[in-house]
């Protein structure tokens, strides 16, 4: 999960028919199209390698081009967002995460380099934001799930960042439903550009806190998190991931443009609702 501003599109495909996709990184405020380009290339070299047929084939990458891009085989499958999991559905899409998560060997995966985005630095985010001004005026839930989110957030030194006391595994980057594929039988991943070296709570928590995971269909997060037989220590890191996740959002909502807003009115208050839950 990105923790810029959700105001630009920074990549887009281009469709060169029924086997290859092309996929270009341009520049944001936040970083060079080059760095997503390179992250997404490793991702799948690693990943064809130790979990093949998971995430698509790579077959080109040019991150030196004025326009960052790659070449990569086109998945089949319908993205999980929007759609109501059946128990089939669902633990096919926990066995691609677990298997995500495991796919990288520990000699490779301790070079990684840590994933973009992970807690210190979203916490970092949600300081800053928090003392500018409001996009919007700010009353009811979604004050109070600010006020109380942000006190937490002081008390869980989650701004201290660091290595967690969790093992590490291989963290995608993104929680967005749509970036998982059922293909009938499997479900298969996309989208790696801001993946690296992560921890499961906080690659679940992605998942489970993202607009995407409740805006249409909620997700069964009980059942979901039930297949993950997180120790306890993950546990205790899940919860936290969860309300910071839910925090990030809330600001992120925040910020949609009332005039051209990309979800259905009423989704901050929602949000709002969905961490005074988890903070409670």
């Amino acid at each position: 999960m990105s923790s810029e501003r959700p105001d630009r599109w920074s990549t887009h495909m281009v469709d060169l028919g029924p086997a290859i996709v092309v996929k270009r990184y341009t520049d944001t405020a936040r970083e060079p199209g080059r760095e997503r380009c390179v992250r997404e290339w490793r991702a799948l070299t690693l990943l064809h390698a130790h979990a093949p047929g998971l995430a698509a084939e790579p077959r080109r990458a040019d991150p030196d081009a004025a326009v960052p891009a790659i070449a990569m085989s086109r998945l089949p499958g319908d993205p999980l967002r929007g759609r109501v999991l059946d128990a089939r559905q669902l633990a096919a899409f926990a066995d691609a995460v677990g298997t995500l998560h495991r796919a990288v060997p520990p000699r490779i995966l301790h070079r990684l380099p840590r994933r973009p985005g992970l807690p210190g630095e979203l916490a970092a985010q949600v300081r800053a934001w928090s003392t500018g001004p409001p996009p919007r005026p700010d009353d009811g839930p979604v004050s109070r799930a600010k006020e109380q989110g942000l006190a937490w957030l002081a008390r869980s030194g989650l701004e201290h960042g660091g290595e967690p006391p969790v093992p590490a595994v291989f963290g995608p980057g993104d929680g967005n439903l749509a970036n998982y594929l059922w293909d009938g039988t499997w479900v298969r991943v996309v989208d790696f550009e801001e993946s690296g070296r992560s921890d499961r709570a906080f690659e679940l928590a992605e998942i489970t806190e993202h607009v995407s995971a409740w805006v249409d269909h909620p997700l069964d997060v009980t059942a979901f998190l039930e297949q993950a037989d997180l120790t306890a220590a993950e546990t205790a890191r899940l919860r936290d991931c969860r309300r910071l996740l839910a925090l990030v959002w809330l600001f992120l909502l925040a910020f949609d443009d009332p005039d051209h807003p990309r979800n259905p009115p009423g989704t901050a208050e929602r949000q709002a609702g969905r961490l005074l839950g988890l903070l409670g």
